[in-house]
Formats: structure tokens, sequence, C-alpha cells
């Protein structure tokens, strides 16, 4: 093939591959092209054509061992699964209102897969709490029957319960800014899920105007940001007037422990 029949190819590929295979070799062949040296640059192109393949390859055995997802009737968000899915596929943020026990945390991760994310990309939920973070990414992974820290996992300080295989990655949103350092595209991602948006913490907050400059970049990020109050018009008017799906009901109480003195001390629970 000639340089502009690879090129072709490559256009053909890239939307199959990985979020960080796609983007490491448009930005490689945006450079190249048009060429002043036909030769070089079509051994260099075939290099990127054996990566993209490759990456479509680990895209496909991917979407092939997905787990089966199976959701709750009892919980109130799963009344609104299709509306859910649709609104995902079809918008790049969506905002999600619902009382705390409506199924929002654990569900949602979930109800991206059933749209057909979390095959290019992972799909990351953030938690205000390592506590959190731990809990609910153990809940899931036990809903999806897979192991915990292999398709499903954790990631907080001190503490990394991921692997290649994981398309759930449950993390603190300071954990996620840390990330920011190293991934300023969030190229590990093809979701982005901001739980809990309501506590409007400084690390929340700050997030939400990153991710807000970042979906011009990424446009192919899909971002979910979930509240617990009625107050989401504010986070709909400032991702462009994104929809909002509202899931009334609550199915389980809310009850509030408190963990011993000496084990708080000890444990340091905090937002990191």
């Amino acid at each position: 093939m000639d340089w502009k029949e690879q090129a072709a190819e490559l256009e053909r590929l890239l939307p199959a591959c990985e979020v960080a295979v796609q983007w490491h070799i448009r930005r490689k062949v945006e450079r190249l092209l048009p060429p002043r040296n036909p030769r070089a640059v079509e051994k260099k192109l075939e290099g990127f054509l054996q990566e993209a393949r490759e990456s479509e390859q680990r895209c496909a055995r991917t979407l092939d061992t997905l787990p089966d997802l199976s959701f709750p009737e009892e919980l109130p968000i799963t009344r609104h699964r299709a509306d859910i899915r649709t609104a995902i596929q079809e918008n790049q943020v969506v905002v999600i209102a619902g009382e705390t026990g409506s199924g929002k945390t654990t569900q949602l991760p979930k109800l991206c897969l059933d749209a057909g994310l979390g095959v290019r990309g992972k799909i990351a939920c953030t938690q205000p709490r390592r506590i959190a973070a731990l809990s609910v990414s153990q809940r899931v992974s036990q809903e999806l029957k897979v192991t915990w820290g292999k398709e499903v996992g954790a990631k907080i300080r001190f503490t990394d319960r991921t692997s290649e295989e994981t398309r759930i990655k449950f993390l603190t949103d300071g954990m996620l800014l840390s990330e920011i350092h190293g991934d300023r595209y969030l190229l590990e991602y093809d979701t982005v899920i901001i739980d809990e948006a309501h506590e409007r913490s400084l690390n929340i907050d700050f997030l939400l105007g990153y991710l807000n400059q970042l979906r011009e970049e990424r446009p192919d990020l899909k971002i979910i940001i979930t509240s617990a109050t009625i107050d989401t018009a504010s986070f709909s008017h400032a991702f462009g007037n994104a929809p909002i799906i509202e899931v009334s009901g609550r199915m389980y109480p809310v009850e509030v422990e408190y963990l011993p003195l000496d084990e708080l001390l000890t444990g340091g629970e905090g937002n990191y």
C-alpha cells in the first residue's frame, strides 16, 4: 500500500481502537502528512497500522469477555434503564438526579457497560471517600460475579486494586485529580462518572471545571454527573444544558453508623 492507502486504512481502524492508541496515532500521523519523503512515511505508517490492528484485537477480546449484566428490579434506577442508556449513547454529558439509596452508585457503571462503553477505555467512577470507593467496587464485582481487582477494581491512596483487564474503576476524586498530572487528557478512560457531585468539595468542583474544558478536547469522552439533590439545573447549565434524568424513589433506608474513635484515629480516613 502507498501512504494514501495506509492513511485510509488507519482511518477505518482507529474508531475501533483503544482511546489512548487512537489519540497517539492521530497526533503522530498529523505531523507526517502530507509526506515530504513518502517512502520513510510509509514505513512509519505501517508501524502505526500494526499498532492499530493489535489495539482493535484487544478491544474485540474485551468485548467478548465482558461480564453478563443484570439489574435488580427493585431498585428505582432500574426502571429508568432504557432512558439512561439512550441518554448516555446520544449525549456527551448526562446529569442523573436521585435520592441516596436509589441505586445510582452501583448501577450506573453497569449501565455504561450496557450502553457499549468500557471497551475502548475504562469507566472511572469517583467517590468522595476511600471507604466508599473500596466497598462499592466490591459490591459491583459481586453483582457482576467477577473477581475484585480484575474486571472491577478500586484505586485509593497507597492501594491500587486494578489490572489491565479492569473495565470499571472506582477511585476517590482526589486520586483522579492526581492522575491528571500524568494523563492530562484522561486517555485511560472512555467514561468518567462524578458521583455525589452535590457534596461540592474543592476536589469535585475542580474536577467538574476540568472536565468541562476537557470535553472539547475529548468529544469522545462520556461524562456522567450524579447528584442526590434537586439542584441539578446548575450542573446541566454548566455543561451546555446537558439532559437531566430524575430517578425518584429510595429502596433502602439510609442509616448513619459511627466508627469507633480508636479505629478512626488509626485508619486516617480522608478524601484523597
